[in-house]
């Protein structure tokens, strides 16, 4: 017999196999150009939808090119993400809400201006915004602050307002440093309306004529946030228009009108209570110029004499008593013609809710602040004695 393989019909079945190998190397065949083929197209989708990380974020620190960037107040810091895309800062917005929420610290970013680099890693970004050295320094103006610088005898100079916002303005890396010079020339110059003004103080200050000090008593106490973008008259604006919000907020001109004064000369009364009231005594202090004002009674205050002069202290002299000035009240009848000093919320609340009582005189008798109250000059007189044994009046000149 032939070594062939053959049928029952002596037939060849060797082409049947070959033929039924050849269709399984094809249909194999297929199925991996299809296998290899939906590799490649999910992989061109997948690097189409989703970047590599090197196309979703920066890397480093930046490109030491500094922009402005804010954190406004009642912000998240992940509201900044699409911000910081749009400006070059961060590569894109994913990659910030990626950093931010694996940062545990970010959360506790403040409000307020920040100086980033561009092109800034995400992670860089948010580390930055949790560094004090990229922050804008805040303006802080506290009670009783003046506007112009104050030279107190025997002690340093206590800078005023104008310089407080110069130098929020001209700290490190600040392309737009503006001079307390210029910031004296707004005030003094430019159109008070404009500048935010209320309507009911706006004649006093244009009575004032181009003094710097037309506008004291204008800018509220307080912590800002000063876009150090803004120039001299934008700055300024800012300030006084939403110190003017402060004082509408308390009803100035219904309870101004109710004591019978104006609302300016209640803030006037108010910068009084400031410079003259211990903390816890300001509507005691409220009172006493209200009783006077009514007697009528000239004040008397120290701090209306002081305003007028280029040094202070407390302790004022009989000549120094003696000089007639817009403000000095030992000179002139009623309130100074302007505020001497910027007046918290609190005294002007004090001026607005005064406390119950006959007090003409009151005196601080200590160093600690214990101030007292008294009807009769008599009472006072030997009150105003306990505070020369203290040394509390002594003068320095």
């Amino acid at each position: 017999m032939s070594t062939q393989t053959r049928t029952r019909n002596g037939r060849n079945m060797e082409p049947k196999y070959v033929k039924r190998r050849q269709r399984g190397l094809a249909v194999f065949a297929a199925s991996l150009i299809l296998i290899i083929g939906a590799v490649v197209y999910i992989g061109v989708q997948i690097s189409g939808q989703a970047p590599t990380v090197n196309e979703r974020d920066f890397q480093g620190s930046g490109n030491s090119v500094y922009q402005l960037v804010e954190v406004p107040e009642g912000s998240s810091v992940s509201q900044l993400g699409p911000e910081l895309e749009e400006r070059g800062i961060v590569r894109t917005d994913s990659a910030f809400q990626t950093a931010a929420a694996n940062n545990p610290e970010a959360a506790s970013i403040q409000p307020g201006f920040y100086r980033l680099q561009g092109e800034m890693s995400a992670a860089s970004a948010v580390q930055a915004l949790l560094d004090p050295a990229n922050r804008v320094e805040l303006l802080d103006i506290h009670g009783g602050s003046t506007l112009m610088d104050v030279q107190v005898v025997g002690g340093s100079n206590r800078p005023g307002v104008y310089s407080q916002i110069s130098q929020v303005t001209c700290t490190e890396g600040s392309s737009n440093c503006i001079s307390s010079e210029e910031l004296q020339r707004v005030g003094a110059t430019a159109d008070p309306a404009a500048l935010g003004v209320p309507e009911w103080a706006q004649e006093a200050v244009i009575n004032r004529g181009e003094d710097p000090k037309r506008l004291e008593g204008l800018i509220a106490p307080g912590r800002y946030v000063v876009n150090p973008e803004l120039d001299a008259t934008g700055i300024i604006t800012d300030l006084v228009t939403r110190s003017a919000q402060q004082y509408a907020d308390t009803g100035i001109v219904d309870r101004a009108d109710a004591l019978g004064l104006s609302p300016y000369e209640l803030l006037t009364a108010a910068s009084l209570v400031e410079r003259e009231a211990p903390a816890g005594d300001f509507d005691k202090v409220a009172r006493v110029i209200l009783n006077r004002l009514e007697e009528p009674m000239r004040l008397e205050f120290d701090s209306t004499v002081n305003y007028g002069l280029p040094d202070v202290e407390i302790a004022t002299t009989d000549e120094d008593r003696a000089q007639v000035t817009p403000w000095n009240t030992y000179a002139s009848d009623g309130l100074p013609e302007t505020p001497i000093a910027a007046a918290s919320i609190e005294a002007i609340e004090a001026m607005e809710n005064p406390a119950e009582g006959d007090w003409l005189f009151f005196v601080t008798i200590d160093r600690d602040g214990t101030t007292v109250f008294n009807d009769t000059f008599e009472e006072h007189l030997a009150d105003v004695q306990q505070s020369l044994d203290a040394g509390v009046l002594d003068t320095n000149r």
